[in-house]
């Protein structure tokens, strides 16, 4: 069981970087404790999600491999403009 503590992390940063913080901190009138949390908190979510695209995509590409099935590039664009201009039409079919 994880309790919901929160613990202290040290992260060493060069003087450069670290000027660098604490002035956008002072412009946003946050401290740079918050800064470096929401920036390690926004990371993560942007790469669990990059993480879980490629994910999808390996089990794609593993689907393709074992059916064959696929939409050519040309079907998918002729969908995708039929999107854009509005119509509801269903994805093209999967064919080998």
């Amino acid at each position: 069981m994880t309790d919901n503590i929160a613990r202290p992390v040290s992260v060493k940063l060069d003087p450069d970087t670290r000027a660098r913080l604490d002035l956008l901190a002072q412009s946003r009138r946050r401290t740079p404790h918050w800064m470096m949390r929401e920036a390690v908190a926004q990371y993560l979510e942007r790469e669990e999600k990059r993480e879980a695209f490629r994910q999808d995509t390996l089990k794609a590409w593993e689907q393709f491999q074992a059916t064959g099935l696929h939409a050519t590039a040309e079907e998918a664009d002729a969908w995708l403009a039929q999107l854009a201009e509005g119509h509801d039409v269903p994805p093209p079919e999967c064919h080998r």
